[in-house]
């Protein structure tokens, strides 16, 4: 009964804006509305009546569609509570819960802080909203927390069911699967993964969700326990590294450079 439809946004920075859509009474729930204009055309193109919003954080690429949004359907914008979001009506935070009867759901709410101090994601029934923490094949850079503070964010997240489908704020897939061809250039997983992703960019289609199963296997950043990745990580740093959360730091760091 419930639709997902990702719509590409501001396409110089490749981000999807999620709605989750209750197939038959049409009321959709929006995931970090970045800009407003492809958004209102396709709620009304399908006929959507939006019930609610969900905003991951408060960078301007997942925010700056809420006041159009909502200047037109005046509806609870749910957002990270020590965080500002311009336009957030319900501040929420980990353990919180959000219930939208009318699509049947109810999120939980997870802290992830590390790409921004006060990040947060949406869980439910075998998906999970995780904005810029946990990409497909990669995470988010840090801008304002620390790599002990993302790496538990990911743990967190990584601790959830293998078949949770993961849906980020952003089409990095090839990208981020080129980086972990660099870290671990043997694994055949990430090799064909890559394949598949480029194959389905070349055909127009996005590479997100994905299961958190396959990302145990190709996201480096998930690894940083796995022997191949420890090695790679200590060969750039030139030096011998403690424990999974320093391979962490240093991979988050290659990364920036790649």
């Amino acid at each position: 009964m419930l639709d997902i439809i990702p719509l590409p946004a501001l396409k110089k920075n490749g981000n999807y804006i999620w709605l989750l859509t209750h197939s038959a009474n049409r009321r959709t729930v929006i995931v970090d509305p970045g800009e407003a204009g492809p958004l209102l055309s396709l709620i009304a193109a399908q006929n959507l009546t939006p019930a609610a919003i969900l905003i991951t954080h408060y960078h301007w690429d997942h925010i700056n569609g809420i006041a159009a949004v909502t200047d037109k359907y005046p509806v609870p914008v749910y957002a990270p509570k020590s965080e500002s979001v311009a336009g957030g009506t319900h501040p929420v935070g980990g353990g919180d819960t959000v219930s939208l009867p009318e699509l049947d759901l109810t999120f939980e709410i997870l802290d992830v802080p590390g790409h921004t101090s006060g990040s947060i994601a949406y869980y439910t029934a075998g998906r999970v909203f995780t904005g810029d923490t946990l990409f497909t094949a990669g995470c988010g850079r840090l801008f304002e927390g620390t790599a002990a503070e993302l790496y538990g964010s990911l743990m967190r997240l990584n601790a959830l069911p293998a078949d949770t489908l993961i849906y980020c704020g952003h089409e990095y897939t090839v990208n981020n699967l080129k980086f972990a061809l660099r870290v671990e250039p043997d694994n055949t997983a990430i090799q064909a993964r890559l394949g598949e992703a480029e194959a389905r960019r070349q055909a127009g289609q996005a590479t997100v969700p994905a299961a958190l199963a396959i990302e145990r296997r190709t996201n480096p950043f998930l690894r940083c326990e796995i022997p191949a990745v420890i090695q790679a990580a200590e060969q750039y740093a030139g030096s011998t590294l403690a424990n999974a959360e320093a391979v962490f730091a240093v991979l988050r760091c290659w990364k920036d450079t790649f």
